[in-house]
């Protein structure tokens, strides 16, 4: 008796639509991304052995660069960094455009000086990354109330923006500490005592109480 033959089928996968629906959510993510703009100074934080993570949303970055200068920066949800700058618009009466209150919105830590804060946001991008390596920074003291601490009147203005915006310092290994104090300092003065210090991640070094809590899961 003859044997049958089975047909025999391809295994061929017609991949055609699969990957017209790749290129769809590639294009789509692509252009809905928005991107973190650079922040204006590099900045080598020191390492600990913390591992608390820091939100993306409702942070307040006070940012202090190997030569002590301080930078400053909210993230803008429900438009704070909007709201903000039209704060210190009206505050300090520097009659910011549309565009460069849409430039501060828009933009990453801002370490100039109000009087020079107009022109600063009036100016292209190649000309700010040159005023970034050029700026003294945010003027700083001790005593909120001085005409010399800006950075009191930022922390001021945003918190009442944003009531629930955590605070986090992100300050260079080589950063002098006055310049650091100065900044803790200011904080103090308005009743916050409650911050996040960045710093980088190291191992736990072995024979401390950090490590035998890390390691008493592993020892069961």
């Amino acid at each position: 008796m003859p044997k049958v033959k089975m047909p025999r089928k391809s295994t061929n996968v017609d991949m055609t639509a699969m990957c017209d629906v790749a290129f769809l959510l590639l294009t789509f993510f692509m252009l809905a991304t928005k991107f973190k703009p650079d922040e204006p100074v590099t900045v080598v934080t020191p390492n600990s052995i913390s591992e608390i993570p820091i939100p993306d949303a409702d942070i307040m970055l006070i940012t202090v660069d190997p030569k002590g200068r301080v930078f400053f920066s909210v993230d803008n949800k429900n438009n704070t960094r909007r709201n903000l700058i039209e704060d210190v618009n009206e505050y300090k009466s520097l009659n910011l455009t549309q565009q460069e209150i849409a430039t501060f919105t828009h933009g990453a830590s801002i370490g100039v000086p109000f009087n020079q804060l107009k022109s600063y946001l009036s100016a292209d991008p190649a000309q700010r990354t040159e005023f970034d390596q050029q700026t003294a920074g945010i003027p700083t003291d001790t005593v909120n109330t001085s005409d010399q601490n800006e950075l009191a009147a930022w922390i001021r203005m945003a918190r009442n923006n944003n009531p629930k915006i955590r605070i986090a310092i992100k300050a260079d290994g080589d950063a002098s500490y006055p310049e650091i104090k100065k900044v803790i300092k200011t904080l103090e003065n308005w009743k916050i005592f409650k911050f996040n210090l960045i710093t980088g991640l190291k191992a736990v070094p072995p024979g401390t109480a950090a490590y035998e809590i890390q390691n008493a899961g592993l020892k069961k």
